[in-house]
């Protein structure tokens, strides 16, 4: 690096040339490059986005008064009075429109717009919004048969794992009672590959998982992994690669327990004595006094998706999934919906149904053909 005052002058310098002024304009390049003009709408990556209130108008405090101190009573932080502030910095105050093009006003200086205009507030835990740092925003969730690429059914959740998986089940159960609709197989992302969601679909729903699953128990360090070790369902038990037994308990209790944690998994150990005498245990368990293993109360239902991954059938759902992909890129890209107009969990929903609409009877539109003319004689 530099010398620091050399870089701080250089920065300065260049604020003072390009910022805006009471006697004139920030410097730029004289016109406006409409071609290549960011979106004004940033969105970032993985963060969800938060939806806040609508202020009245009419609601105190005012903007003016607020430039002069003590015109306005300080009150405690919340959800209200964050959506006021970003309202009275940075809401959109009009739209204009020339032609084809149309663009967005703002309550502050946007230099023509040609820039997205952020905002950051640094706050802890704000009453209505999270007891922690925290952003929430919408995600569209749809149910799409792969062999048209229909959807479904449409769900408006927030943009986090559990909420997703929550709407699968409520679209699949959904189908099931309006339209009678089953389907054979399920075709997701690993984010639907939970303990739960494959026991749901295998023991509850009768619907294979073609899902890739989360499964974090072969090891990567060159130790055994939970394969190594063979399971015995008839004595609910799994046998090490010594032949020595790995039980959830090595005595009897007068109360049977079940073994179960809040995980939703058992414990399976081997005997201390068993691992100490045993010639594996440096791959096996070189830093436990014996080897343990966590079995989730489905893992008959998982091992069923391990089995489905290995066949065709898997490998073609995998192939037809692109179908699905296809229909939210024409979404986002064609249909505009990367950014919602509405407010709140209705509005993201209504926006969805209607996008999911649109789609339908633009597919329908191929997938019906059109009745033979009939011409005069």
């Amino acid at each position: 690096m530099g010398d620091p005052a050399e870089s701080l002058a250089t920065v300065l310098a260049y604020h003072e040339r390009t910022k805006h002024h009471p006697g004139r304009f920030a410097r730029s390049l004289g016109h406006l490059d409409w071609a290549t003009q960011p979106d004004p709408f940033r969105r970032f990556a993985g963060a969800p986005v938060l939806s806040l209130e609508l202020v009245r108008f009419e609601d105190q405090p005012r903007y003016e008064p607020a430039f002069f101190l003590g015109n306005v009573p300080p009150v405690p932080l919340g959800r209200r009075w964050v959506s006021q502030l970003f309202q009275d910095s940075l809401a959109l105050s009009a739209w204009k429109q020339a032609g084809a093009a149309r663009w967005s006003l703002r309550v502050n200086p946007s230099s023509g717009n040609l820039h997205p205009t952020e905002g950051y507030l640094i706050a802890g835990p704000v009453e209505g919004l999270a007891d922690k740092p925290a952003v929430y925003a919408y995600s569209d969730n749809d149910l799409i048969d792969l062999k048209h690429a229909v959807i479904m059914d449409v769900e408006a959740t927030t943009a986090i794992r559990q909420a997703e998986v929550g709407a699968a089940k409520t679209m699949l159960d959904r189908t099931a009672e309006q339209f009678d609709v089953s389907p054979s197989r399920l075709v997701a992302d690993a984010g639907y590959g939970s303990a739960e969601m494959i026991g749901w679909l295998v023991d509850e729903r009768g619907i294979e998982p073609h899902v890739k699953l989360m499964d974090k128990s072969e090891r990567t360090d060159g130790a055994l992994s939970r394969s190594d070790f063979a399971f015995d369902p008839e004595g609910n038990l799994y046998v090490c690669p010594g032949g020595k037994e790995l039980r959830k308990y090595h005595r009897s209790f007068s109360k049977p327990r079940d073994g179960v944690t809040k995980e939703g998994t058992m414990i399976y150990f081997a005997r201390k004595h068993d691992c100490e005498a045993c010639a594996l245990k440096p791959k096996c368990c070189p830093n436990a006094p014996a080897r343990k293993i966590a079995r989730s109360i489905h893992e008959a239902a998982r091992d069923k998706a391990r089995a489905i991954a290995k066949t065709e059938a898997y490998a073609v759902s995998r192939r037809e999934r692109k179908k699905v992909e296809m229909l939210f890129a024409h979404l986002k890209r064609i249909l505009r919906l990367d950014r919602l107009r509405l407010r709140g969990p209705s509005g993201a929903k209504d926006e969805f149904l209607l996008a999911a609409t649109a789609q339908n009877l633009r597919k329908l539109a191929k997938l019906i053909p059109l009745p033979t003319p009939v011409f005069a004689a």
